[in-house]
């Protein structure tokens, strides 16, 4: 039988400026949905990377005083570093300055004029620089973009894309696959856009030069956009569909993004593949923004989050988990220093920690430091509770998954104290130490499923409890949540794997 196949995009960054706790969010979100569809046993393509185009870069590197190149080069760079330290499992980074994107974005324009989408014409309207995005005067509030950025009026020859003709192919594709966009906030705000009638889209500008040529018209640079998204398709081969990568991985399993760029991702990347007689990805899910200490977050005032600020003050996986465990995946969020302490303090320390280090040095103590035989096995995790948390993971439903674990933790640490296994100890008759070796094997087995969970959000921690458990490196896949623990593995003296933090002293 075929292997099943995964394909995930972080949002293409735009260059221009360095990566904050935004793209940390997006990312961190992929590569946890990475993970657990590796250990769910897909194959899994997850990519990201930098858009690198069009006229706000040209300016940010006028300023700067070097060429668009440099530029770019320089702030890709840093997105890679956050990849890095961030703890990615990307499988690939793609530039679109890269001769293979140009290739790819070129064929694309190709087969959509051939298709009879693309004419030539003149445009005249109001241009965000900032968004890199058009805008109808109806759209625009108090004078300016909806996103606040200011706009300029510009008139020039343009190429055009046949936008209006998918007004309602759209439409219908939408209401035939309504788990296409997510939340259903953002699919509503998309089917009201569309509802509201499409015009042709610009697709090309002649008043800058730092982009993909137009092939058979140099004087023309490519919309940044249609550019852009382009990328998710470069990076599987394309234009070759017959490549390897291509037939496994496309169309894309999910699109993740922020809520600012939906409209692009929802409305003219499937109208362009449509034209390009491609299938539409999946799936495509738009989160919210954060704000700082009930802040909105700008660099003027100055409290941009920097995850490395994060990272090395909590730690690494500290920080993982609170971006997906404080707001439903989807929602707007708060930062706060107090929130994150009392998360990693509550639930990370108190809970889970808790569990593994009480558990593991009762077995480590009563039971020579070797996992108990149970007198009665267990059958693992039910079918239901993993079917319900596969779709949670499907549904970008991040919070509910980490809810899960910390109630079976919740759970387990009752359990301890109701059953106190240090008094069937010392009652010390056969059947009081038969039932407090149940008793440890049965929550070694809840610390081993909370583990193996665990591995998408927290994949080093979760490594060093399963460790402690000495569970095997090619049992910690997810079909294992479904078979008991070993038992007669010999452990280590266990240690805490998640830290308390003071307030005072953050």
């Amino acid at each position: 039988m075929q292997q099943a196949t995964y394909y995930i995009t972080t949002p293409i960054y735009y260059v221009n400026d360095k990566p904050h706790i935004g793209h940390a969010y997006t990312s961190v979100a992929c590569d946890v949905l990475a993970r657990f569809k590796r250990l769910d046993g897909y194959q899994v393509k997850f990519l990201t990377g930098t858009d690198e185009h069009g006229q706000k870069v040209e300016k940010s590197a006028e300023n700067a005083g070097v060429t668009p190149q440099e530029f770019t080069d320089a702030v890709s760079q840093t997105f890679r570093d956050m990849v890095e330290m961030l703890g990615l499992s990307n499988d690939d980074f793609i530039r679109t300055t890269e001769e293979r994107h140009i290739r790819a974005a070129q064929a694309m324009w190709k087969k959509l004029l051939d298709n009879g989408d693309i004419y030539l014409g003149s445009y005249s309207g109001w241009y965000a620089v900032r968004d890199e995005c058009f805008y109808t005067e109806a759209e625009l509030v108090e004078g300016k973009a909806p996103t606040g950025a200011p706009v300029e009026w510009v008139e020039e020859p343009s190429y055009f894309f046949r936008l209006s003709k998918y007004q309602q192919p759209l439409l219908d594709y939408y209401n035939a696959h309504p788990e296409f966009i997510g939340p259903d906030a953002r699919r509503n705000e998309v089917m009201r856009f569309v509802e509201g009638g499409l015009i042709d889209l610009s697709i090309s500008r002649t008043s800058f030069k730092w982009g993909i040529r137009v092939p058979g018209d140099e004087k023309h640079i490519m919309y940044v956009w249609l550019d852009a998204l382009v990328n998710y398709l470069t990076s599987i081969g394309y234009p070759d569909e017959e490549s390897p990568e291509f037939r496994n991985f496309w169309p894309a399993s999910l699109h993740m993004v922020g809520k600012d760029i939906v409209r692009f991702h929802a409305v003219y990347w499937p109208a362009f593949l449509m034209g390009a007689g491609l299938p539409l990805p999946q799936r495509i899910f738009a989160h919210g923004w954060w704000t700082n200490e009930g802040e909105k977050i700008s660099k003027s005032v100055g409290n941009v989050i920097h995850p490395s600020s994060l990272i090395s003050v909590y730690g690494l996986d500290q920080t993982r988990y609170f971006l997906l465990r404080e707001v439903p995946f989807g929602n707007d969020g708060n930062f706060s220093r107090i929130a994150m302490v009392q998360r990693i303090n509550s639930e990370l320390a108190n809970t889970i920690g808790n569990l593994a280090q009480r558990s593991l040095s009762m077995i480590h103590k009563n039971c020579d430091a070797i996992i108990p035989e149970p007198t009665s096995k267990l059958k693992g995790m039910s079918d239901a509770e993993l079917a319900q948390i596969r779709k949670y993971f499907d549904e970008q439903k991040f919070h509910l998954v980490l809810e899960e674990i910390v109630n079976k933790a919740r759970k387990a640490n009752e359990k301890i104290d109701a059953e106190a296994p240090w008094s069937l100890k010392k009652e010390g008759s056969e059947e009081s130490l038969s039932k407090m070796r149940q008793v440890l094997y049965e929550l070694a087995e809840e610390v081993r499923q909370i583990a193996i969970l665990l591995q998408a959000f927290t994949p080093d921690s979760a490594s060093k409890m399963l460790d402690q458990l000495g569970v095997a490196a090619n049992k910690r896949q997810i079909a294992y949540l479904q078979m008991p623990l070993d038992f007669g593995v010999a452990i280590d003296k266990p240690e805490g794997v998640f830290p308390r933090f003071a307030v005072e002293d953050i």
